[in-house]
C-alpha cells in the first residue's frame, strides 16, 4: 500500500471575499474529487482572502502509480482554475 499526497497553494487575486473564496475553492475540491475519486479539502489559510491551500490524497498499489496519480491531479488543477499555483508540496509514503 502507498499513500500519494500533494498539497497545492493557490493565490486567487481576482478574489474580493471570503464568501467569494469559498466558493471557488469548493469548486476545485468538488470537479478534482469528481474526477479522480480521491479525497480533498482545504488544509490552510481558510481566513485569507486570496490565498487557498487545498490538498488531496489516494491509496494506490505502488510508487510508480502514486507519483502518476498526483502529477495527474496537479496537471488538472492547473487546467481547471484561473487561480496561481504558487506552491507544490509532493508526499508519498
Amino acid at each position: 500500500m502507498v499513500i500519494a499526497a500533494v498539497e497545492i497553494t493557490l493565490y486567487l487575486p481576482w478574489v474580493h471575499s471570503l464568501k467569494e473564496k469559498r466558493m471557488a475553492v469548493k469548486s476545485i475540491l468538488q470537479k478534482t474529487q469528481h474526477h479522480f475519486h480521491i479525497s480533498a479539502a482545504e488544509v490552510n489559510y481558510q481566513d485569507v482572502q486570496q490565498s487557498a491551500a487545498i490538498a488531496f490524497a489516494a491509496v494506490t498499489c505502488t510508487v510508480g502509480q502514486a507519483d502518476q496519480v498526483l502529477q495527474n491531479i496537479i496537471r488538472y488543477v492547473q487546467e481547471h482554475t484561473q487561480a496561481e499555483i504558487t506552491n507544490i508540496d509532493r508526499m508519498i509514503y
